[in-house]
């Protein structure tokens, strides 16, 4: 009862930036460290060639797909969540905790199940060559199988982020991924296993992350009971939980759908592109995932805060994670600019074309990723107020409304180098946007809040 109450004390009393770092680092350090995922499979699988490289780039906006749904379900209901919370409503908070679970536990199995029927034809649509299939279809018959791993994984990440357990979270992220470090090489090179080796250490690491949580839930160290009892799919819970998490399950598919859209258009200049593309995907997502990662402390709070009605909080939340994680972001960026032809070499397997192609593209991406944490605080906040439409809008800007028209149309008049800067231009599009829809946004909760305390004076 004392974790629980002190959990809560973080979301709801404890000074900001203390809170930010207690629940944020810990959070965004299992997320950096859950990032090697890909990257060391990138690393392990380029030394097997250029075909096999592209294989892995082809797979990964698949996986990226199943997933969405546990961050649907997941993120979804974390916003609702801390509200909860912030309110005192335990009862509620259970139904919506294991509504969230079982959901998405039920969807994943069916769609994984679909995927591996359809698996040929489902890559060929996402861009692989013929020489490329033969490894993509290896590699993600063992991957999407044990999707269902990483999507109770990535629900329970989001539901125990939303009590403040960021600790749990951290451990489950940071046993499974140094597990899969491990177990690349030894699968990859030492059992001679190759594109299949690296699939099944992310399996077997997956697995692991996930008895950290089942072991959480049967400690009954959660604020919140998971019981199959509890599991309530009423209109009203599903509606809270969906206005939310679709669009972060549209996020999570434009995510998809532009990697897949890359590789679609990289395809015209050989396989080495789409390999080059693919590593800088994976290394530019180190960055991109700890900004998540920390952000996912400042969601809790704003929502905590938001349901309190405790205001000069809530503006103090997202000024301090602004100054944070842009911060953050100014230091990889320019670590990704000045040292972009040494990055991409090291994935490169001694193919020329694909460090001038990676070299490009990850210079530029390093220049625009400075603004990025601006970007993910209010895609971020939107949804932890509970504001569905226009957090939608902005979660689907960078990588859809944004990014799409400008893959889909500048490569036909800059040939290639439209596809190595088709991301860093959608980035600019989408901070612009950005600053607009934050000046409305503070606007709105100043006039809640006055409205809020002349109610109170009557």
């Amino acid at each position: 009862m004392n974790t629980r109450n002190s959990k809560l004390e973080l979301l709801g009393s404890a000074p900001v930036p203390k809170a930010l770092m207690a629940l944020g680092i810990p959070i965004m350090i299992g997320m950096l460290i859950n990032a090697l995922y890909n990257l060391v499979d990138a690393y392990f699988v380029s030394g097997l060639g250029e075909r096999q490289m592209g294989a892995i780039s082809i797979v990964f906006p698949l996986g990226q797909v199943v997933v969405g749904l546990g961050l649907m379900f997941g993120n979804g209901a974390a916003s609702y969540l801390s509200r909860l919370l912030g309110r005192g409503d335990n009862n509620t908070a259970n139904s919506v905790a294991s509504t969230a679970l079982y959901s998405s536990l039920l969807i994943g199995t069916v769609i994984i199940l679909f995927s591996t029927i359809f698996l040929k034809p489902v890559l060929a649509m996402l861009g692989a060559t013929e020489t490329i299939m033969p490894y993509a279809l290896t590699y993600a018959k063992i991957y999407v199988l044990s999707c269902i791993f990483n999507v109770f994984n990535v629900t329970m990440n989001n539901i125990v982020s939303s009590e403040g357990a960021a600790k749990t979270t951290m451990c489950a992220l940071l046993l499974g991924a140094v597990l899969n470090i491990g177990l690349d090489p030894l699968f990859i090179y030492v059992l001679n296993m190759g594109v299949a080796g690296a699939a099944i250490a992310t399996a077997i690491s997956q697995m692991v992350s996930t008895l950290v949580y089942l072991i959480y839930i049967l400690q009954k160290r959660s604020a919140f009971s998971f019981n199959v009892k509890d599991f309530s799919p009423t209109r009203q819970i599903m509606a809270e939980i969906l206005k939310i998490g679709v669009p972060t399950l549209v996020f999570q598919l434009l995510t998809s759908l532009s990697i897949a859209l890359v590789n679609r258009a990289a395809g015209e200049y050989g396989d080495s592109v789409i390999a080059a593309m693919g590593a800088v995907t994976r290394i530019t997502s180190m960055g991109t995932l700890v900004v998540f990662g920390f952000l996912k402390g400042f969601q809790a709070i704003a929502g905590y805060s938001y349901g309190a009605n405790k205001f000069d909080r809530l503006r103090e939340a997202i000024k301090t994670s602004i100054i944070l994680s842009t911060s953050f972001c100014l230091v990889v960026g320019l670590a990704l600019t000045i040292f972009s032809t040494e990055i991409i070499s090291q994935f490169s397997g001694g193919d020329l074309q694909m460090v001038l192609a990676g070299q490009k593209s990850l210079l530029a991406n390093g220049v625009t990723f400075i603004l990025f944490g601006f970007y993910t605080v209010y895609s971020s906040l939107f949804l932890a107020l509970g504001k569905g439409k226009a957090g939608f809008f902005l979660g689907a800007c960078r990588q859809g409304i944004c990014f799409v028209p400008v893959i889909l149309l500048l490569p036909m008049v800059w040939n290639v180098n439209g596809i190595l800067y088709a991301q860093p231009i959608a980035d600019i599009f989408s901070v612009i946007i950005t600053i607009f829809m934050a000046l409305h946004l503070h606007r709105e909760l100043s006039m809640t809040e006055k409205q809020i305390m002349s109610n109170s004076e009557i």
